[in-house]
């Protein structure tokens, strides 16, 4: 699962292109596209085309966008979080028409789309997997509605960074919750997936989980909006931390699953070698 990001990494399309012709059997996906880098027509294209040469592989992700920042500095509007929402409910409806070969004809309030064929026809069928990432009550709304898999992420600020008490465990829950009400009898249906920021292997997770509070009192990581004070167990029962032995990470994640639902784990490509031997110990579960 490649991140959409300007920063420094690679781009999520091109990425996946190279990995498609690399790779046999390996899912292949965005976590997440930001909707407002792409217009729905080019993503389309894009999208259908991956999982074409993937051989059916894709699942593809997308938000809102979030991360103020990297708008700001490429001239990219930055809308408010009602608009983003909108206008990333009109893409999901067209991609629902273009992802299955269909001819797309649509005029919403932000994108108009007329006589417009989706080719090539995505290999998977009715159309690839949708993962959409969320974590406010609108967004968990519009992916209850939409999507195959939805990334439960922390809630974010206006000013576009992760708000600290959306990490706890308790707020995961509540945000489960929601996903289960407004999802109704397609709950059952949809995969559940969180993703673990940070992986420190130590033998003391409880003064990693110190460190970590020492961080955050000190500004650090700038993208994160330190709205309440959290505790070390906070820290430690969070979905989206993991320090700790591999025994104990292992166990951190068994425990979210069964208190959560939520089964599909993942990473950054950063974080990559470290939680290899997590997987080695969760295998078959």
């Amino acid at each position: 699962m490649i991140p959409d990001h300007l920063g420094n990494q690679v781009g999520p399309i091109a990425a996946l292109g190279a990995l498609a012709v690399a790779t046999d059997k390996i899912r292949l996906g965005t976590a997440v596209l930001a909707n407002g880098f792409r217009h729905p027509a080019v993503l389309a294209k894009d999208a259908a085309t991956i999982d074409v040469l993937s051989g059916g592989r894709l699942e593809l992700g997308l938000g809102a966008g979030w991360m103020r920042e990297e708008y700001d500095k490429a001239g990219i509007t930055y809308d408010r979080p009602g608009v983003r929402i909108e206008k990333l409910a009109e893409t999901l409806d067209i991609l629902d028409v273009l992802l299955r070969g269909q001819e797309c004809n649509y005029e919403g309030k932000h994108y108009t789309i007329t006589g417009l064929k989706g080719s090539p026809r995505p290999r998977q069928g009715p159309r690839p997997p949708i993962c959409i990432g969320g974590g406010g009550p609108k967004m968990l709304a519009l992916a209850a509605k939409h999507a195959d898999i939805i990334s439960v992420v922390p809630s974010t600020s206006k000013e576009g960074k992760l708000l600290l008490s959306g990490m706890t465990i308790e707020k995961t829950l509540e945000r489960v919750e929601l996903i289960r009400a407004a999802a109704g009898d397609r709950f059952d249906d949809i995969e559940l997936n969180w993703a673990i920021t940070t992986i420190v292997v130590t033998d003391d997770r409880e003064q990693m989980a110190e460190m970590a509070l020492a961080a955050l009192d000190n500004g650090y990581p700038p993208n994160v909006d330190v709205d309440v004070k959290l505790t070390v167990e906070d820290i430690l029962s969070s979905p989206y931390l993991a320090f700790g032995t591999y025994e104990e990470i292992a166990d951190q994640i068994r425990n979210v699953r069964a208190r959560t639902t939520m089964s599909y784990v993942g990473v950054f490509p950063t974080q990559m070698e470290a939680f290899a031997p997590v997987v080695d110990l969760l295998k078959g579960e």
